[in-house]
């Protein structure tokens, strides 16, 4: 299959994970279950490093595309540092193996509670828990690396609980350029119409008012315009706005050091519709190889680049059931398990996982070139009609108890997975070479209903 696919292959008409038959770990762990390939990882994180090497540019992975803390592990054991977007993930990233100053604190509504155990170790949630996950001396752990502060108020409070704890913080303003990215609404994130960022414009007011304060120290900018972007131009635009900046910046006695590129590099759902991750890094290398050399520091928040096609899910089909109008092949899987579909109408190449030779897909495409295909609706089993994987989509003949594969499922996929309806969330399973490793078991049901067994009423000295 020539997908960008990192991984996995069909052998005989057997799909295989490395040298294991796919079906083999659905026996073991049943379904549905997320499977990603730990080659596949390495493999793309080691082609972003060389598309950006230029630059020595650093790559922190993007915690919120797959966030499980053994692919943390093995990115952290690639050399990556991490980006995170909420308390949680900062603790994830932490119980992963990255010590705090390789950690970068992004998101636009960070908590007090959060920035103080960003700050100082003894605020963590963790304080009390953290031995049962291998790690220690919470307690002393120091200050992230540096926050993307989203807003003036953000600076404020950072400022502020800063000076209360003492402890001195490191910043970046996430730019906000008003560039048009060309993606789904609800993934744009660099227009005046975005929630993120400070306006472009505006960056040089918060830098004259905000620099030079004993507790934070602003030291450079942020940007990220969304995901996945197909087209390389929105990038060049966003470098040439923060690259304006950082001149103006400069000629007012404000020295930036250090430039966070972001993210959302798009990869092949559909073969050849994304440019590649050497197209985006062959426009941007020229406009930063002359700040680089003269000290800016450039990072990367990459994600779906690194796991989205190191990564299917596995689902059984229950039913298949054929409507007045409509063949429905009715999964285990469904929006609960893999929103993407019905949140962003996103496409997901999806085949059985035994086919006959002759009906393996050359390429992943919408509407495959091969005999006998049918029209079906691949639903899951949601009381939702938006429960769906495809829709209007040809299969081969699919019956009951067959396994279907959902194609670029390592981004976005298990980490948006909820509890609707009571299903527990998946399984998760990484193989790494002939070893096929569970990192996440099944969430057992009775782990569902553990925090309403019991019931605590609430002091709130009223009256």
């Amino acid at each position: 299959m020539n997908n960008g696919i990192q991984g996995f292959e069909y052998q005989e008409g057997v799909l295989h994970a490395g040298p294991i038959p796919v079906s083999a770990i659905a026996e073991a762990i049943g379904t549905p279950t997320y499977i990603y390939s730990a080659d596949g990882i390495r493999s793309s994180y080691r082609r972003l490093e060389r598309a950006f090497s230029p630059l020595g540019a650093h790559p922190h992975y993007a915690v919120k595309a797959t966030s499980n803390l053994h692919i943390c592990r093995l990115l952290r054991e690639l050399g990556a540092s991490m980006d995170v977007v909420s308390g949680g993930e900062m603790e994830r990233a932490w119980l992963a193996g990255t010590p705090m100053e390789d950690i970068a604190f992004a998101g636009v509504g960070k908590t007090v509670d959060e920035v103080r155990a960003a700050l100082d170790g003894r605020f963590s949630p963790l304080v009390g828990h953290a031995e049962r996950f291998g790690r220690i001396e919470i307690e002393s752990r120091g200050p992230v690396g540096m926050f993307n502060v989203e807003s003036v108020s953000e600076l404020v409070r950072l400022q502020e609980i800063a000076e209360d704890l003492g402890v001195a913080a490191k910043a970046c303003i996430r730019v906000n350029p008003n560039v048009d990215p060309h993606t789904h609404e609800y993934t744009t994130t660099g227009k005046d119409k975005n929630k993120f960022g400070i306006d472009a414009d505006l960056v040089p007011g918060v830098f004259e008012d905000f620099a030079g304060h004993p507790m934070v120290d602003l030291i450079g900018l942020h940007v990220h315009i969304g995901s996945p972007v197909r087209r390389v131009t929105p990038f060049v635009e966003a470098v040439q706005v923060l690259l304006e900046l950082i001149e103006m910046l400069d000629q007012a006695g404000h020295s930036i050091s250090l430039l966070d590129l972001g993210g959302g590099w798009a990869v092949d759902y559909v073969a050849g519709e994304s440019p590649g991750i050497e197209a985006y890094a062959e426009a941007l290398v020229p406009l930063l190889e002359e700040p680089v050399r003269r000290g800016l520091k450039v990072i990367l928040e990459p994600g779906r680049s690194i796991t989205a096609n190191a990564g299917i899910l596995l689902t059984r089909v229950q039913h298949v059931k054929q409507g007045r109008t409509r063949r429905f092949v009715i999964c285990d899987a469904g929006m609960h398990t893999m929103i993407r579909p019905a949140l962003y109408q996103a496409f997901h190449f999806i085949w059985p996982t035994v086919v006959p030779v002759e009906m393996v897909p050359r390429e992943f495409s919408e509407r495959p070139e091969l005999p006998g295909l049918h029209e079906c609706e691949i639903v899951g089993p949601i009381c939702e009609t938006a429960d769906f994987l495809a829709r209007n989509r040809p299969l081969p003949d699919v019956s009951q108890e067959d396994l279907l594969a959902v194609f670029s499922a390592g981004s976005y996929g298990m980490s948006m997975a909820s509890n609707y309806n009571d299903h527990g969330r998946p399984a998760e399973v990484l193989v790494d070479g002939d070893r096929a490793i569970v990192i996440n078991e099944r969430q057992p049901l009775a782990a569902l209903f553990e925090t309403e067994r019991v019931t605590r009423e609430l002091e709130l000295g009223v009256g």
